[in-house]
């Protein structure tokens, strides 16, 4: 047994790209990309992955070269996520909504040697070239035109455009395999909600594992049809370009997201799995009757990127949509905890029902070990559901690194052998965590600690609030205390028959939670900030709240609008 181990036949580097190619000859003439009346099956689409790696690799693209990608949900971009990588590089997309600034900053701290832009985002990117440092060489642009959008004109005669670098690629291309599993193949930057974004980077194992874990923790089943309406540049869609192309599904592409057209096309293209941050939720669940439509069969909802109110996920129930929630950060590539499911939890009344389904929950079959832990001692936090510590993760999936940082990365992969999340939860008795906070957002209120998201967790019960958020705001007497910043539903706010006002909302708030935990103050606004993947930015709010300068000693409960 001691001369037993790795030997060439079964240490072959673990790789998702390898998915594409199995399901090409399983579904060939299988729908794999939908994007209104273009279809692609999934030999069509392996051909075209093969034909995108191979231009790259004849405009001078080598093993490492990092590819850049500014798109929306449309299908060159599920083909990038085979493409580019097949070619040998490593793969960046960037959020579509950044401005010029935060994309120069990336493409120069990445080192892009080539950018795919969507037409709506050319003249960003050109903006972002010129804000690059005299000396930096700038990556070559190739255009992604659609023809499905008739505004965006078409690129000038001669320019080489997405289509045009495939028509020169080889669709029989013998791509290139990485030599190691630990090979670098993705890079993603955090999307900034706290601080500046770092650049996370994943190696070939780390997606395989995350993305075969995913797939058997929601028990996605073969050829299933998946809308897109979680961008791909937001963590790789949670890694299921790979796990669409693992079990045959459907990809329908959707460039705009909104809840009439959400519905519309769950009905007509029979869509049956979808994912979003609970900000898509709340868009299905608060969506007027003319925009809705009856849901034909299950259609089932994988959330995570914020902690959802137990509020919005009785309400997205209800409509008739089954809700599974996770939870996963940019540098685990995907979802590593889970709530799942118990069956006599059925038994329980609704409310209770979404109040256990808000926790994030146990740890997925791949994931080795979840924790949380004392800031101060590293010991484990009892299992009360009330002390507060950091969820510390270790796994096959956690990133290699930040890129550039060492320091970064050291604070947040500990010579213990813990991933150190910066996220603030609870365990629970029953051994599900739950999210309180990120560390950045707990409010220390005369020596309390305050989780944000627990009060925003009642201000999302009250019938009038559409979203909302907590963060703290400088007092003179207590150090800290929460500021709610809050956006109503149409026909709550001022000028309607009964509207809801600032104080109305702290009163509500008195009523259903302990006073220190009550915002002193209330801001009212139309829209809150948000990311492009719907994490509303709290570190915008933070400054606001800053800026609104300390509340007083004695002063009582204040509200304002913004």
């Amino acid at each position: 047994m001691d001369r037993l181990g790795a030997n060439p036949a079964n240490s072959c580097p673990l790789t998702p790209l390898g998915f594409l190619e199995r399901t090409a000859t399983v579904f060939g003439d299988c729908p794999s990309v939908v994007y209104h009346d273009t279809v692609y099956t999934w030999s069509q689409t392996h051909r075209r992955c093969l034909r995108l790696a191979s231009a790259l690799v004849s405009l001078g693209v080598s093993r490492g070269d990092i590819v850049s990608v500014l798109l929306p949900n449309v299908p060159a971009m599920y083909e990038m996520h085979f493409g580019v990588p097949m070619s040998g590089a490593v793969l960046n997309t960037i959020n579509t909504r950044l401005d010029a600034r935060t994309v120069a900053v990336l493409l120069r701290h990445a080192g892009s040697k080539l950018i795919f832009a969507d037409p709506a985002s050319l003249p960003l990117v050109r903006d972002a070239l010129r804000q690059l440092p005299p000396g930096h060489r700038a990556p070559r642009v190739v255009p992604v035109e659609d023809p499905q959008e008739k505004e965006f004109p078409a690129a000038p005669p001669g320019t080489l455009t997405y289509e045009a670098l495939l028509d020169g690629g080889d669709p029989e291309f013998a791509w290139v395999r990485p030599r190691s599993e630990w090979d670098p193949m993705i890079l993603n930057y955090t999307s900034g909600t706290t601080s500046a974004p770092k650049g996370v980077v994943h190696c070939h194992r780390g997606i395989f594992l995350v993305t075969v874990d995913t797939l058997v923790e929601w028990a996605v089943p073969k050829q299933p049809t998946y809308l897109w309406t979680l961008p791909m540049f937001h963590a790789n869609g949670w890694c299921f370009p790979w796990g669409m192309a693992a079990v045959g599904g459907t990809n329908v592409c959707l460039r705009r997201v909104d809840a009439a057209e959400v519905y519309a096309t769950i009905a007509r293209r029979g869509v049956d799995h979808l994912c979003g941050a609970p900000v898509v939720l709340n868009m299905l669940a608060n969506a007027p009757d003319a925009a809705r439509r009856p849901l034909q069969g299950k259609v089932r909802i994988l959330t995570a990127g914020a902690p959802p109110p137990a509020a919005v996920l009785h309400r997205t129930e209800s409509i008739g949509f089954e809700v599974t929630h996770g939870y996963g950060l940019t540098e685990t590539a995907g979802l590593v905890v889970s709530c799942a499911w118990k069956g006599e939890w059925n038994k329980l009344p609704a409310s209770e029902r979404a109040r256990l389904k808000a926790r994030q929950g146990v740890r997925t079959p791949g994931m080795a070990e979840v924790d949380i832990v004392d800031g101060e001692t590293g010991r484990s936090v009892p299992r009360d559901g009330s002390t507060m510590g950091e969820i510390v993760l270790r796994g096959g999936c956690v990133m290699l690194g930040y890129l550039n940082d060492d320091s970064a990365t050291r604070a947040a992969i500990r010579d213990n052998g813990w991933f150190y999340t910066g996220d603030v939860g609870v365990m629970h008795p029953d051994g599900y965590m739950e999210i309180r906070d990120r560390s950045k957002d707990v409010i220390i209120s005369g020596g309390e600690n305050i989780s944000s998201v627990e009060v925003e967790s009642v201000l999302y019960n009250h019938p009038a609030v559409n979203e909302a958020a907590v963060v703290a705001r400088p007092d003179e007497f207590w150090g800290e205390t929460p500021c709610a910043f809050v956006s109503l539903k149409e026909g709550s706010g001022s000028g309607a028959p009964g509207a809801v006002t600032a104080a109305d909302v702290i009163a509500w708030c008195r009523e259903r939670m302990p006073h220190y935990m009550v915002p002193k103050t209330v801001v009212l606004r139309a829209e809150l900030p948000k990311t492009s993947t719907g994490k509303i930015q709290k570190y915008v709010l933070r400054n606001l709240a800053k800026e609104m300068g300390p509340t007083h000693k004695g002063a009582s409960s204040s509200s304002s609008r913004m």
